[in-house]
C-alpha cells in the first residue's frame, strides 16, 4: 500500500520494482489491481505495477536462471522494472489525455471500498472476523472475486490451451531466425499472441534459441508475451476500457523491442 502513496514519480518507481520483484502472477494480482483502481490510486503507478508484475517473480527467476542463464534472468528482471517505469511515466504524462480519462469499465467495484475517495485513507482492521458486518463484506467480496476470476480465466486458459496445441514451435523458430533488428521486432510482435505462460515459455525460448532464434528476439518474445499473455491481457481487458487496454499492449510491444535490442547488444 505504501508504494501507492505520496509523490507520483516515487510511486511509479516503487510500483515497478514491487511488481518486478514480488511473487505475484497475472492471476493473483487481478483483485489487488481492481481494488486499487476502484479506490482511486493513480493510473500511472497501477500501470507500472501491472506491466512489471507478470514478468518476473522469485520462482520465475530461478527457472529462467537455470534454463537460460543467470545473466538472462538478471536482464529480464531489469527489463521488467524498466517496462513498468516506462509505462508508468508514459501514463502519468498522458494522464489528462482522452486515452486515460475515466479508465475503468462500467462494472461493480471489486472490494469493500464503496465511498472511499482517497486510496488507503482508513486504518485496516485485520481481525475482520470479529465484526459481523466485516465478515459479510469479506464473504461477499471473496465470492465476487472468485466468480470474476473463474469467468475470465476459464476463457483465458481455454484459448491458451488451443494455442499450445495448434501453434507449433517450429513455425515460430522459422519466423524468428536470422540476424539484425528484424528478428527482435518480430519476436515482440509474435510473442504477444504466441506466448503460453511464464513457466512454459522458458523451455520454449531455450529450444527456439537452440534452433537459431537470436538472443534479442528471445528477450523480446518473453517480455512482450509475458505482459500480453492471455491471462494477463484478459484481466486488463476486463477491468479497463479498450483505449487503456490498447495503451497497455503498446507499452508491452515498445518495451519488448527496447529490451530485445539492449540484450542483443550485450549478449551479441
Amino acid at each position: 500500500a505504501k508504494a501507492f502513496e505520496g509523490n507520483p514519480a516515487r510511486m511509479i518507481i516503487l510500483a515497478a520494482m514491487l511488481g518486478g520483484l514480488s511473487p505475484f502472477c497475472s492471476c493473483e494480482v487481478i483483485p489487488f489491481i481492481a481494488a486499487l483502481l476502484a479506490v482511486g490510486a493513480p493510473l500511472g503507478a497501477v500501470m507500472a505495477f501491472w506491466l512489471s508484475s507478470p514478468l518476473m517473480d522469485p520462482a520465475m527467476f530461478l527457472i529462467t536462471s537455470g534454463t537460460l542463464g543467470f545473466e538472462f534472468a538478471i536482464a529480464k528482471t531489469m527489463a521488467a522494472v524498466g517496462l513498468g517505469i516506462l509505462g508508468g511515466f508514459g501514463t502519468q504524462l498522458l494522464s489528462n489525455s482522452p486515452v486515460f480519462a475515466d479508465p475503468l469499465r462500467e462494472k461493480p467495484k471489486v472490494g469493500g471500498c464503496c465511498g472511499v475517495k482517497a486510496p488507503f485513507s482508513a486504518t485496516p482492521v485485520w481481525k475482520f472476523w470479529q465484526v459481523a458486518e466485516r465478515r459479510e463484506i469479506f464473504l461477499t467480496t471473496g465470492l465476487e472475486n472468485a466468480v470474476f476470476l473463474l469467468k475470465w480465466l476459464t476463457l483465458a486458459y481455454v484459448i491458451e490451451a488451443l494455442m499450445l496445441a495448434y501453434v507449433p514451435a517450429e513455425m515460430i523458430a522459422s519466423i524468428l531466425g536470422g540476424a539484425g533488428l528484424g528478428p527482435i521486432l518480430l519476436g515482440a510482435l509474435v510473442g504477444a499472441p504466441a506466448y503460453l505462460n511464464g513457466y512454459a515459455a522458458v523451455p520454449l525460448v531455450d529450444a527456439l534459441i537452440a534452433q537459431g532464434m537470436t538472443q534479442g528476439a528471445g528477450m523480446a518474445f518473453v517480455i512482450a508475451g509475458g505482459v500480453s499473455s492471455i491471462p494477463a491481457a484478459i484481466a486488463v481487458w476486463a477491468l479497463v476500457k479498450p483505449r487503456v487496454f490498447a495503451a497497455y499492449l503498446g507499452y508491452a510491444i515498445l518495451g519488448a523491442m527496447l529490451a530485445g535490442m539492449a540484450w542483443q547488444a550485450f549478449a551479441g
